[in-house]
C-alpha cells in the first residue's frame, strides 16, 4: 500500500435520499427534491465533512411509481451550477448521457461549470439504457451496448480535445496593448469520426484544473473496458470483497495494457451507511424506513424488478433461486449490478430476506455504529481494492450528517482521511494529476 494513499468520498445526491421512503421523513417537505435550499443543505454538510465531491445521478425520463414517491429530478448541470455559488471546495459532478447529447454542447456546459466553480467540476459519463429516455430525445431505438460504448469512447476523446482546444497561456489579457489571446494557442479539433464531426475550437478557455474529472458508472464488460480506457473515477457496484478485488484487478490491469497509469484511477463503489450509536439503534433506523414503504413498493418487488424478473415469486426465507441468477435475455438495465448481486447471493447463500437487509436499489447497505462502518471502509481500503466509497445516504441530509459527524471523525482519528481541504479543485482533492494538453508542443 502506498504511503501517500488516502481515502476519498463522493456523495450520491438523489432527490430526498436513496431509500424509496426517504421523502416520507417528517423532517422533509414533500417537494424537497425540487428545492434549491434542500441541495444547498446537503452540499453544506458534505463540505463540512471535507468530502471530495457531490455526484448527481440522472435518467432524463419520468420514472414509474409517482403514485407513491416523487420519481422526478432536476437537471443536474443546472443544480450543480447553482451550488457552485453557495460552496467553496466540494466537487460538483453532474451526470450526462453520451447517447442523448452532442459533444460540443456538453463539453461547453461542463467546462462552463468548471469555471463557475473554480475548477471543481466533473462529468459522470453514462450511455443510457432506458428506451423511454431515448424516445424523449427523438431516438426511437438505442444502439446495442457495444455500439453505445463505442460511441461513448469517441464522444469522450472528442470532449477532451475540445477541453484542450485552449492551451495554458492562450489568454494574454494585456489591456494596455489590447491583446487578449494568442491565436496560435487556440486550436480547431477538426474531428471526423465514426459518429461525430466537429470543427471546434471550443469557445470556453482551458479548465482551472486542466480538465474536468471524468467519472464513469458502468460495470458490465463494456463498462469496465470503458473505465480502463477513460475514467478517472469509477462509481462501481460491489457487494463482496472478492468481487471488488476482481473488478479492481480487471480495470487496473486493462488500464496498464492501454498505457495508462493504474494509480490514476479512483475506484469508489457505492455504500449506503445507516449509522446508530449502537447496532440495535442503527438497525431500528433502517427498519423504520422499511416500515414506511407502501405495499405497492415493497422491497421484494424492487429486488425482483432489478434482477429483471418483475413477476417472480420470491420466498423470503430461502436463497435466491438458481434460475434468477441467470441474466434474462430481454432484461433492460445495468448488467454490472446483476452480476454483482447474483455472485454475492451465490457466494454467501443468503436468504432473500438477508439480501434485502444488505441491498438497496443496487448498492450495499451497511448498518452499524460509527466504528463498525469505519472498520468496513478501512478493511476494503487496506485490501487495496478501493480508494474509498461513494456514500449513498438513504435520507438526505440527515443520513449524510450522521456519516459526516460520526464516521468521518473516526477515520480522521485513524489517520485515514484529511482533517482539512488541502487543494482548491476536485482533481486536487482526488489526488489526480493535471493532464497534459493534447495540443501543447512537446
Amino acid at each position: 500500500m502506498r504511503r501517500d494513499r488516502t481515502l476519498h468520498f463522493l456523495v450520491n445526491v438523489g432527490s430526498a435520499g436513496y431509500h424509496p421512503a426517504a421523502w416520507l421523513d417528517p423532517a422533509l417537505t414533500p417537494d424537497a427534491f425540487i428545492r434549491l435550499d434542500h441541495y444547498q443543505a446537503v452540499a453544506a454538510v458534505a463540505e463540512r465533512g471535507l468530502l471530495d465531491g457531490l455526484l448527481f445521478p440522472d435518467i432524463p425520463v419520468q420514472q414509474p411509481g409517482i403514485a407513491r414517491a416523487p420519481a422526478a429530478t432536476l437537471d443536474p448541470v443546472l443544480v450543480t451550477s447553482a451550488l457552485a455559488v453557495s460552496t467553496e471546495r466540494v466537487g460538483l459532478i453532474p451526470t450526462a448521457s453520451s447517447s442523448l447529447n452532442l459533444p460540443y454542447n456538453l463539453a461547453r456546459r461542463i467546462l462552463s461549470l468548471d469555471h463557475v466553480s473554480g475548477g471543481r467540476s466533473g462529468w459522470n459519463v453514462v450511455t443510457t439504457f432506458e428506451p423511454n429516455a431515448a424516445r424523449n430525445f427523438g431516438v426511437e431505438y438505442l444502439p446495442a451496448r457495444d455500439e453505445r460504448y463505442r460511441r461513448a469512447g469517441e464522444f469522450v476523446e472528442l470532449t477532451k480535445r475540445l477541453w484542450d482546444s485552449w492551451e495554458e497561456g492562450a489568454v494574454i489579457g494585456d489591456q494596455e496593448s489590447a491583446r487578449f489571446a494568442d491565436p496560435d494557442k487556440v486550436h480547431a479539433v477538426r474531428h471526423r469520426g465514426e459518429f461525430y464531426a466537429v470543427d471546434g475550437p471550443l469557445n470556453v478557455t482551458r479548465s482551472p484544473q486542466g480538465r474536468p474529472v471524468l467519472v464513469q458508472a458502468g460495470a458490465s464488460a463494456q463498462g469496465r473496458a470503458f473505465a480502463a480506457a477513460h475514467a478517472e473515477v469509477v462509481y462501481a457496484t460491489q457487494f463482496g470483497l472478492d468481487a471488488a478485488r476482481d473488478f479492481a484487478r480487471d480495470v487496473r490491469g486493462t488500464a496498464v495494457r492501454l498505457g495508462r497509469d493504474p494509480r490514476a484511477i479512483r475506484i469508489l463503489p457505492g455504500l449506503v451507511p445507516v449509522v446508530g450509536s449502537t447496532t440495535a439503534e442503527a438497525q431500528a433506523r433502517f427498519d423504520a424506513l422499511q416500515g414506511r414503504l407502501h405495499p405497492d413498493s415493497a422491497p421484494v418487488r424492487t429486488l425482483a424488478r432489478w434482477l429483471g424478473y418483475p413477476d417472480a415469486v420470491l420466498d423470503l426465507d430461502a436463497p435466491l433461486p438458481d434460475q434468477l441468477r441467470v441474466l434474462p435475455a430481454d432484461r433492460i438495465g445495468p448488467e454490472g449490478f446483476f452480476a454483482s448481486l447474483s455472485r454475492y447471493a451465490a457466494d454467501t447463500g443468503h436468504t432473500v430476506r438477508a439480501l434485502l437487509s444488505e441491498f438497496l436499489g443496487g448498492h450495499r447497505v451497511l448498518v452499524g455504529t460509527p466504528e463498525q462502518v469505519a472498520d468496513h471502509i478501512e478493511s476494503w481500503w487496506r485490501a487495496g481494492v478501493v480508494d474509498g466509497f461513494t456514500i449513498i445516504p438513504a435520507v438526505l441530509p440527515s443520513h449524510l450528517e450522521d456519516f459526516v459527524d460520526h464516521v468521518v471523525p473516526v477515520l480522521q482519528a485513524r489517520g485515514l482521511f484529511r482533517c482539512a481541504y488541502e487543494t482548491e479543485t476536485l482533481r486536487g482533492h482526488l489526488g489526480l494529476r493535471e493532464p497534459v494538453n493534447s495540443f501543447a508542443r512537446t
